[in-house]
């Protein structure tokens, strides 16, 4: 049976230690452990310590209980293995026996890492069949709940306050015959976002509904008992809040008079990376596009901007889709926010502006303020990605993220104002500002 555990792990790479002590191996203090941490990305805090106590000459032996503790990924392997043949630095896998200063026993490690990945990408393609399949069956699958059900035993309820407001949009819509209308009408029928509170009991939500939210709720089919899975539409399993007729009425409406945006607006809102995403091969900025299909359904992509100008050789990604990049790119600032390196530096900036806050005060808002990402206005997203960071380059296997620890900083400190001004009596929405 093998280890399961990052203590038992241990114990067992300090064992082979102890064995080698005959060649003059001395384990060294403390460990470089990334429990809770994916092996597919290299930011990890356990990780970026040992490239760093490397690079300062402090480590000469690489112990791991299984070459895929290190890196899943190959090429991030690669990598890492090109950083220790530069410093000298032999690496040792306790169960599986092979020397990398041998050409046979890089093969080994490769062929090894190879099946790792393999494994890894069989793993995500499963859970992906699952998701799909479970959608098809009307199976909810988590996420943000919709406004006007409440989430019970993996199962989407009714929630009939919340649904009476969802029942005012869409007869609201038929009334007024627009959306614009119906958004600004909203705050005065007292109908609003669901107020929630996050893991750390941080109260998020509540706030107006604005065009976009209405437009989204109107063209919600969960709302008519369905469950949508990219393109496709099938039964869900709970119980519709509208009825088919009424649905059917608002998008008849809807057809013959559909959101409008000017340019300048969707380009605003819809590209919140605009200005810091660059291409990796010719740094050049990557320029919010779309295409619309002719079933009317509109595609959102970054291209490098020189690309565009008529061509870059240089360039390795020509375009990218813009909502499989922003979602990257949310992703790994959460990792990001959790290291410690990451909140001991915002803290100290966070410090010198502001004594009174703590570690756990910056922890708790740097856990807080991407799962609240969705519940801020565009504008809002857009001032976020300003504050919070300095580059994103892309290249055609990784993506390099600069982030911007000042930025943090001034965002730390106005959620904690926020936070004390509730806990005081003050109520009123989250809000993000560049100060």
């Amino acid at each position: 049976m093998e280890f399961n555990s990052l203590d038992a792990q241990r114990d067992a790479c300090e064992s082979y230690i102890a064995s080698q002590r005959q060649e003059g191996w001395i384990r060294l203090d403390g460990s470089y452990d990334d429990g809770g941490f994916s092996g597919g990305t290299m930011e990890r805090p356990g990780l970026k310590r040992l490239m760093a106590d490397i690079e300062r000459g402090l480590v000469d032996t690489v112990v791991v209980y299984k070459v895929d503790r290190l890196s899943r990924s190959l090429s991030d392997f690669a990598k890492l293995i090109e950083m220790f043949d530069r410093h000298n630095v032999t690496f040792v896998s306790v169960t599986q026996q092979f020397n990398t200063t041998t050409s046979m026993g890089r093969l080994t490690l490769n062929i090894l890492l190879s099946f790792a990945q393999f494994e890894r990408e069989v793993i995500g393609e499963r859970i992906r069949d699952k998701f799909a399949a479970s959608k098809r069956k009307g199976i909810w699958m988590g996420g943000v709940t919709p406004l006007g059900y409440e989430v019970r035993d993996r199962q989407l309820i009714i929630h009939e306050a919340d649904a009476q407001a969802v029942r005012l949009i869409f007869e609201s819509f038929l009334r007024l015959k627009s959306v614009a209308r119906v958004a600004h009408e909203l705050p005065a029928l007292g109908v609003s976002s669901r107020a929630r509170v996050s893991r750390t009991g941080r109260p998020f939500g509540g706030t107006a509904l604005d065009r976009g939210a209405v437009y989204k709720i109107l063209n919600n089919p969960i709302y008519i008992g369905k469950i949508r899975h990219k393109d496709q539409i099938y039964d869900g399993r709970h119980a519709p809040i509208i009825a088919q007729e009424v649905w059917d009425r608002v998008h008849d409406l809807l057809r013959v008079s559909p959101r409008r945006k000017s340019p300048s607006s969707k380009r605003k809102s819809r590209a919140p990376l605009t200005g810091v995403l660059k291409c990796g091969g010719c740094m050049s900025a990557m320029t919010p596009v779309h295409t619309r299909k002719s079933c009317g359904k509109l595609y959102r992509y970054y291209s490098p901007s020189s690309y565009l100008r008529g061509g870059c050789p240089t360039c390795p990604i020509k375009r990218i889709a813009a909502r499989e990049i922003e979602a990257l790119v949310v992703s790994q600032l959460q990792t990001i926010f959790a290291s410690p390196e990451m909140i001991m530096r915002v803290w100290k900036d966070a410090a010198r502006q502001d004594r009174s806050i703590n570690d756990h005060a910056v922890r708790d808002a740097l856990s807080d303020l991407l799962p609240i990402w969705n519940e801020l206005f565009p504008k809002e997203q857009e001032r976020l990605i300003a504050l919070m960071l300095e580059t994103v380059v892309i290249h055609p296997d990784a993506v390099d993220i600069r982030v911007r620890a000042e930025g943090l900083e001034s965002i730390v400190r106005e959620l904690d104002r926020q936070k004390k001004r509730r806990e005081d009596g003050h109520d009123g929405p989250m809000r993000i500002a560049a100060e």
